[in-house]
């Protein structure tokens, strides 16, 4: 069972990272929408500024609370989200609050943080309004994948692209969820299912990578397509760990070393973006927020590199 301290610190690094990661889903479907679906775009648009408040409200009390490591793993924010924040409005039109990012990056890290049952009670409302928020965001995006594949809506957004975002809400969903019950985390299980889920997000990401960049960018198509194998192959290997129950210290070394080649890529990726220098319909906050989710994998692969260690 968690203990007071954990259960509210824990709650705020998921939500200060995931919160971010839905709202921008929401900003993604939103500008991917035709003409004929401006009702959906409105929904996106709705959903993204309730997202926002959430984050606003995760924030305001998170200060002094959460880890100095989570704020320096480059998972809450990195050095390009405000650029890429409003270089993406400038493209869209929507006006996305760069006060939130502003504020993150004011934020302290606790020393010795004690308990505070109001704050504890805050953060389970906050929690449980995460969870109704995320339900939303699951059946909006459950709605588009149905109109999509039965080619009842186009989007510009890949199927495949609305089937990721939906696993990783429902992901956040469960996560939550358990925080919620209390439950204290065997990371050496948790080792199996992150592993197996990244792997799977890290691949996704190349691929779409891959797909939106313009078709003379050669030689970074050549790259992401490579990171998409080397991901796949790693996917694989992580469900046979689990699922044989073998130990999984080999492919936590592989998933490293290929996390931080994908890092710097996608690093170099956004910085190409936001400088002009790559030719692609990428948008620059999509950059910076798979970068983001390499960096909070990374962070994990390091904790579990840890637990084997002992």
């Amino acid at each position: 069972m968690l203990s007071n301290n954990e259960f509210i610190r824990q709650s705020l690094e998921l939500h200060l990272f995931f919160a971010r990661i839905m709202k921008e889903h929401s900003f993604f479907l939103e500008i991917g929408f035709t003409q004929k679906d401006l009702g959906f775009a409105r929904k996106a648009d709705s959903l993204r500024m309730q997202f926002d408040k959430l984050l606003a409200d995760v924030i305001s009390i998170s200060n002094g609370v959460v880890s100095n490591n989570i704020l320096q793993s480059g998972e809450v924010f990195t050095p390009y989200t405000l650029k890429a924040e409003m270089a993406s409005s400038y493209f869209t039109g929507v006006e996305i609050p760069i006060n939130l990012t502003k504020a993150e990056s004011g934020l302290m890290g606790y020393d010795s943080m004690g308990s505070s049952a109001l704050l504890q009670e805050r953060v389970s409302i906050i929690n449980n309004r995460a969870m109704e928020l995320v339900l939303k965001l699951v059946q909006f995006k459950s709605d588009i994948l149905s109109g999509v594949i039965h080619c009842n809506m186009f989007t510009n957004n890949y199927p495949l692209l609305i089937d990721h975002i939906l696993r990783e809400a429902t992901f956040y969903y469960r996560l939550i969820e358990r925080l919620q019950d209390n439950e204290d985390i065997n990371l050496e299980k948790e080792a199996y299912d992150q592993e197996a889920f990244w792997n799977r997000i890290m691949a996704e990401h190349s691929k779409f990578i891959r797909g939106l960049l313009d078709p003379t960018e050669n030689e970074l198509i050549d790259t992401a397509n490579n990171f998409g194998n080397e991901f796949d192959k790693l996917t694989e290997e992580a469900i046979k760990a689990m699922n044989m129950t073998l130990p999984i210290s080999e492919i936590t070394d592989d998933s490293l070393k290929a996390t931080i080649k994908i890092k710097e890529f996608k690093k170099q990726g956004t910085q190409g973006l936001l400088d002009c220098k790559i030719k692609s319909i990428i948008i620059p906050l999509l950059g910076d927020h798979t970068l983001r989710e390499a960096n909070h994998y990374l962070r994990l692969l390091k904790v579990f590199k840890t637990v084997e260690v002992q």
